[in-house]
């Protein structure tokens, strides 16, 4: 079994394409796909390529995804139901949220 620790992770914003992006050692992961809504990143669906799934791919993506979004002063809508379990089980991403919501 490969040593993930020693794994290269690599997270971009990809706005031609309008998602985030993971790549593992220059291979292409998983992608966060998201549309802009006045101020606000509405994330509509995330794919974790099935060799990558439950190596914290994932987790990694979201973080690195909602990082961008508070780096660039927006704010964040879980429409997809990775990224909101996600910001549940990491409360320090609920400022994200719209005022009232707790998700999708």
């Amino acid at each position: 079994m490969a040593d993930h620790d020693a794994r290269e992770l690599t997270v971009t914003d990809n706005p031609a394409q309008s998602r985030y992006e993971i790549f593992v050692d220059g291979d292409l992961g998983g992608f966060a796909v998201y549309r802009d809504d006045s101020g606000r990143r509405v994330f509509t669906h995330t794919r974790i390529d099935p060799d990558y799934e439950g190596q914290g791919v994932g987790s990694t993506l979201a973080e690195r995804a909602l990082d961008d979004v508070r780096a660039k002063g927006m704010g964040a809508v879980p429409r997809c139901p990775f990224i909101a379990a996600f910001i549940e089980r990491h409360p320090e991403y609920a400022d994200l949220l719209p005022a009232g919501s707790s998700g999708p």
